[in-house]
């Protein structure tokens, strides 16, 4: 079965169930603190899992775009993806854990025909803080499921939190038996060994989590769920990997025609990476050496290393473009109307790196020559690492020259600074991702308010043009990213957090309104990505000042935010400038 299909079917089969089917939200956030990208279905709905009333209703279902960092690193094996589909439905208050078990079996078994026997499913075994979910045991039961396969885990495998506090819960794992051998006596969907593969997660926000540790009883009881649409993919069609399927295989099939050298891990990075920067730049992504466009950068860089090791012509790169455009464009027909952009995007960067690798080359015979002068023959892990780390120079690139000059290089020193990198790299993930559903608080309530205030002044200061191209928020300050040609002089800085503090001295009311899209456009609210909103918006209002599309959390009156002070002001990205402020 195609992705396509299993997306298609997912959402038709909610919307009979009373879902509303909404817009995937762009892989660049709007206003969210807590990631550079939209890791999953949930981080958009944020305000309407703590309460919000969402527009389409308490029922929603949708296909999401994600992107993960984390393990940018370990893509080239069978498993690893940066990009990838979550399919989700949630119930806002509404339904709760009987409901969303039935609807889940009944969409694997009736509609994909996932044989009962190929299903178990995991759930909270209870700790002292909450007890045992017999309630999500007796109902798989009823559903269908015998109780020899279900399975009671324990806080690191069942249970759901964003950060340190905030709503949480439980949740309930559905796994898929591959017909592979028990590794053990012990196998179970715990183990890591591929016999049982999870494909649907559904999370039970049920508890409030405080600083101190504490679980109470939330009022709303929300159900969230995530289906990785690759990964069942590539069940259904009895795939060993994802790259196995219809979403990578032509790509796949072309890299091995055009390599003079295959490597079956790099033909697995370039596809991957030609993907996920393909949906990035479609979103509005741009290389930069910052943030969510370095994160570009690194995967166009390394995609076009991998291309190199594989030794494929670089001025390959459109025609791979296009062959992935055409193999994707029944699920994405927007890549289609973007794809001089895209491919404009791919092949700068390309170019780019091409100088750096240039730029690494005159670097590393700086280090030749002084291992020269010294009589030694090893190339030092720092060395190594610094070539790799500062210049972007592949370690792979190094070893291959090392050994034409008859040198040695130190790899034991140089894995140990790159684990430590990842390491450093995992953790600065991990501080992005903390707070998620607790992210808003009131700093960052005040914070995005004075978005759309500093979003009002420049608009007025440097000329109507002028557009939000993203933002950043945490409780201490807030980033904001805006289309500009120059950089801002000091006048127009000055000018524009004078705009900002006046009208937060003004008191101005904030105030909020649902309406039909068409309606709000009408009035000349703005948004970013507007064609990616339901039928139903949120428009807050400052006064006369802004008017703007948005989810909330928002102040009530501007009197609320403080002194509004610019720390830097910087360019982010070609044609894009970006503002650090606080409020004091």
């Amino acid at each position: 079965m195609k992705a396509i299909e299993i997306r298609n079917k997912y959402l038709e089969f909610f919307k009979k169930h009373g879902h509303s089917v909404i817009p995937s939200a762009p892989l660049i956030p709007e206003n969210d603190p807590s990631v550079l990208f939209t890791t999953a279905g949930m981080q958009p709905l944020v305000p309407y899992l703590l309460g919000e009333k969402h527009p389409e209703g308490k029922r929603l279902t949708d296909y999401q775009k994600c992107l993960r960092t984390n393990d940018i690193d370990e893509v080239g094996d069978n498993r690893h993806l940066t990009y990838f589909e979550m399919l989700g439905n949630w119930s806002l208050g509404d339904y709760f854990k009987e409901e969303a078990i039935a609807m889940s079996f009944e969409f694997l078994t009736k509609e994909l025909g996932i044989p009962v026997e190929k299903l178990s499913v995991t759930c909270f075994a209870g700790d002292d803080d909450c007890p045992r979910d017999t309630v999500t045991a007796e109902c798989w039961k009823k559903a269908g499921i015998p109780e020899e396969r279900i399975y009671f885990f324990g806080k690191d495998d069942n249970w759901w939190i964003a950060g340190e506090e905030g709503p949480c819960g439980s949740d309930t794992e559905m796994f898929y038996d591959t017909g592979k051998p028990k590794c053990s006596e012990n196998c179970d969907p715990s183990c890591g060994c591929g016999k049982y593969v999870e494909i649907w997660n559904n999370v039970f926000m049920e508890y409030f989590k405080t600083k101190d540790g504490k679980y109470t009883k939330l009022k709303q009881h929300n159900v969230d769920t995530g289906l990785g649409l690759e990964r069942m993919t590539m069940l259904l069609e009895g795939k060993e990997t994802p790259f196995d399927t219809e979403l990578f295989k032509p790509v796949m099939d072309k890299l091995q025609e055009l390599a003079e050298t295959d490597d079956i891990a790099s033909r697995r990075i370039v596809a991957e990476h030609l993907r996920a920067s393909m949906m990035i730049i479609l979103d509005g992504g741009l290389p930069s050496n910052v943030d969510r466009g370095y994160i570009l950068r690194r995967l166009i860089r390394r995609m076009v290393r991998h291309l190199r090791k594989l030794q494929i012509d670089l001025n390959t790169l459109p025609e791979l473009i296009e062959l992935n455009i055409d193999t994707l464009k029944d699920m994405y027909p927007e890549l289609v109307e973007n794809k001089e952009k895209i491919k404009s995007v791919i092949i700068e960067e390309k170019d780019k790196f091409e100088k750096t690798l240039e730029r690494g080359e005159r670097e590393f015979n700086k280090i030749v020559n002084k291992l020269n002068n010294e009589a030694k023959d090893t190339i030092s892990g720092q060395d190594l690492f610094t070539l790799y780390e500062t210049y972007g120079f592949p370690p792979e690139v190094t070893a291959d020259l090392a050994k034409e000059q008859n040198l040695k290089i130190d790899s034991s020193e140089f894995d140990k600074l790159f684990k430590e990198h990842q390491e450093k790299s995992r953790m600065g993930s991990k501080q992005k991702f903390k707070g998620g559903l607790s992210g808003n608080g009131e700093m960052e309530t005040r914070y995005h308010t004075a978005t759309h205030l500093l979003n009002a002044a420049l608009k007025v200061v440097i000329g109507k043009d002028v557009h939000q191209k993203g933002s950043n928020i945490t409780p201490e300050r807030m980033r904001f990213d805006f289309s500009c040609d120059h950089k801002l002089t000091e006048e127009e800085k000055q000018k524009v957090e004078n705009l900002v503090n006046e009208w937060i001295k003004e008191a101005i009311p904030v105030t909020v309104e649902e309406m039909k899209k068409e309606d709000a456009i009408k009035s000349g609210a703005e948004c970013m990505f507007i064609e990616k909103y339901p039928d139903i918006v949120t428009v807050y209002s400052i006064g006369t000042v802004s008017k703007e599309l948005c989810g909330g959390p928002h102040v009530d009156n501007t009197s609320e935010l403080g002194t509004f002070k610019i720390k830097k002001e910087e360019a982010s990205s070609a044609g894009v400038r970006r503002i650090k402020a606080i409020l004091i």
